[in-house]
């Protein structure tokens, strides 16, 4: 492919959310022709303003396209878009690829490479990482599951949205990275926020914690570069009363979607069970829209706080 075909691939792009409008905003930056949808008018305004064609319908997104981009909410969601009656795959045009950006489980990951394997349409799952600020700053990660080739010619396009692009492995391999990965920080922020609300009550203060364990073997990427303590750093989400930043109620989406992969493989995973059902008690307070790093508030015993209209 040469750097003008790169630069002029036509893509359609299905969910303008919080990720996605600003990845959209990236890949017409780069020089592609995006042609997108979305369910809600507004955002699809915003698309429109920011350079790019408005398809009629989701399934018409995928008309004339090189490559089919979705990010959504549910597996539900990807499966009714991509292989429901009329869905993408009956329209998409012959050596059309098919990435989905969303977070969903694996068996759904892996249903949906099978029916564009039917079809004789290349699929990739490409769940990122980085949450809102990632995806405008443009740096991502992307954790790919499918073929190599597949991956090789859409690099370009998650070029325009990333900085860090793995082979996870065959279908739906990129979904049990992501799982992985949402395991890790969703227990791992109430870890920190453990120990950032003991040490406080203990009189040690929440920057000398951070200098101190940062070097020592509590470290780990909740409590060096997204601590949950406001005025730690200026530009994460509690420093912007835990706005703009990874939902606490995608976060619960994550952790259940991790159970489910712990019923689905017979694993044993009581730390999942047990986050899950603190974020679960964080979201009914009203508070799921908040960052996920919120959750130390109900951890402090403070005040639910309610994410603005």
């Amino acid at each position: 492919m040469t750097s003008r075909e790169q630069r002029m691939t036509r893509i359609g792009f299905i969910g303008l959310g919080r990720m996605g409008m600003p990845m959209l905003r990236n890949l017409v930056a780069a020089g592609h022709e995006v042609q997108a949808y979305d369910v809600a008018e507004a955002a699809r305004v915003e698309a429109r303003e920011a350079g790019a064609e408005i398809a009629p319908s989701a399934a018409e997104t995928a008309s004339e396209v090189n490559v089919l981009i979705s990010m959504v909410p549910t597996g539900r969601h990807v499966l009714e878009i991509h292989t429901g009656p009329g869905g993408t795959l009956a329209r998409l045009p012959d050596g059309a690829l098919l990435i989905d950006c969303s977070t969903i489980a694996v068996a759904e990951a892996r249903a949906l490479h099978a029916a564009g394997a039917e079809r004789g349409t290349p699929v990739l799952d490409a769940p990122v990482s980085g949450g809102v600020m990632g995806a405008q700053a443009g740096t991502l990660t992307f954790m790919v599951g499918g073929e190599a080739r597949d991956l090789d010619r859409a690099r370009p396009i998650f070029q325009a949205m990333g900085r860090n692009i793995f082979h996870a492995g065959s279908a739906g391999n990129g979904q049990a990275a992501k799982v992985c990965n949402n395991l890790l920080a969703g227990i791992s922020m109430i870890a920190v926020s453990e120990a950032y609300t003991l040490g406080q009550r203990l009189g040690l203060e929440p920057a000398t914690m951070r200098e101190i364990v940062s070097t020592s073997t509590g470290s780990c990427h909740a409590l060096v570069n997204y601590p949950p303590v406001p005025g730690l750093l200026p530009n994460v989400p509690s420093s912007r009363e835990y706005r703009n930043g990874f939902a606490a109620e995608l976060m619960l989406k994550d952790l259940r979607l991790a159970e489910q992969a712990a019923m689905d493989t017979k694993s044993s995973l009581p730390l999942v069970t047990l986050a899950a059902s603190l974020y679960g008690l964080f979201c009914g307070s009203g508070s799921g829209d908040l960052d996920y790093s919120a959750v130390i508030r109900m951890i402090e015993g403070a005040p639910a706080v309610t994410a603005r209209p």
